[in-house]
């Protein structure tokens, strides 16, 4: 499927930032336009982008990074409220402690390391994501979300909304993918590693959302009881966020 085109969607200080909407659900509803933004961190934005946040009535930033990312890169933005929905990035805690014992990862090694950090997401940070999905549901007015790059935190809460919409697998994984075509990397985020280690870390690969996906269908028996379950959204919210995020 290609992308849908939103003009609306593009800022001049952040590479990674688009709208959700536009996608076709599974029954043939498709997501509003409009109401819901991700992006990789906000704290590059021109006067120009914050006017544009502005013009798309975006009144809170839903931001997934650890301290020291925020500490690294904070921001504020006028009429938008920063809300914190800390996961701290456990893979590169990893990969230091690896470097730190002399080893060099492989690329199917950080690659495993990467699919483990999405496991991660699936059932360390359920409550987190819980907290995601609640605040779309309470808070009606356009909205963004991101981490620092906008692909792993970003990646799977893109995808956990999508498929509580009903949007199908194979929708979600290519809006999943546009990050590698336009995510911008920057060097003075990244830090310092192998090239081959470091490709693997700041792009996106199918592999990583499908490792969440089969710890959603193995160990918690499929989304639809994952959202109910884990992220704890009873019948009724999830018919609300439908209602809310569906055209009519």
């Amino acid at each position: 499927m290609t992308p849908i085109p939103n003009s609306l969607a593009t800022l001049q200080g952040a590479s990674n930032f688009r709208d959700v909407g536009g996608y076709l659900t599974a029954d043939g509803q498709r997501v509003r336009r409009g109401q819901v933004f991700r992006s990789d961190h906000l704290a590059g934005l021109t006067a120009a982008d914050v006017a544009r946040l502005q013009e798309l009535g975006v009144r809170h930033s839903l931001d997934f990074r650890g301290v020291a990312e925020y500490t690294a890169t904070p921001y504020a933005i006028a009429g938008v409220e920063r809300v914190a929905l800390t996961i701290e990035p456990t893979v590169i805690a990893r990969m230091q402690a690896l470097v730190a014992q002399g080893v060099v990862p492989t690329t199917e090694e950080t690659v495993a390391l990467m699919c483990e950090t999405y496991r991660d997401f699936v059932n360390r940070n359920a409550d987190t994501y819980s907290r995601f999905m609640k605040h779309l549901l309470e808070q009606p007015t356009p909205q963004v979300f991101h981490c620092t790059a906008g692909k792993d935190r970003t990646g799977f809460a893109a995808a956990l909304l999508l498929s509580a919409l009903g949007v199908d697998r194979a929708t979600i994984e290519h809006d999943y993918l546009l990050t590698n075509q336009l995510y911008k990397r920057d060097a003075r985020l990244e830090g310092q590693g192998h090239p081959h280690v470091m490709k693997v870390l700041w792009q996106v690969q199918p592999e990583f959302l499908n490792a969440a996906f089969d710890a959603v269908d193995t160990q918690h028996g499929g989304m639809q009881n994952y959202l109910q379950g884990a992220i704890g959204l009873i019948p009724q919210e999830l018919a609300e966020l439908k209602r809310m995020l569906l055209e009519a």
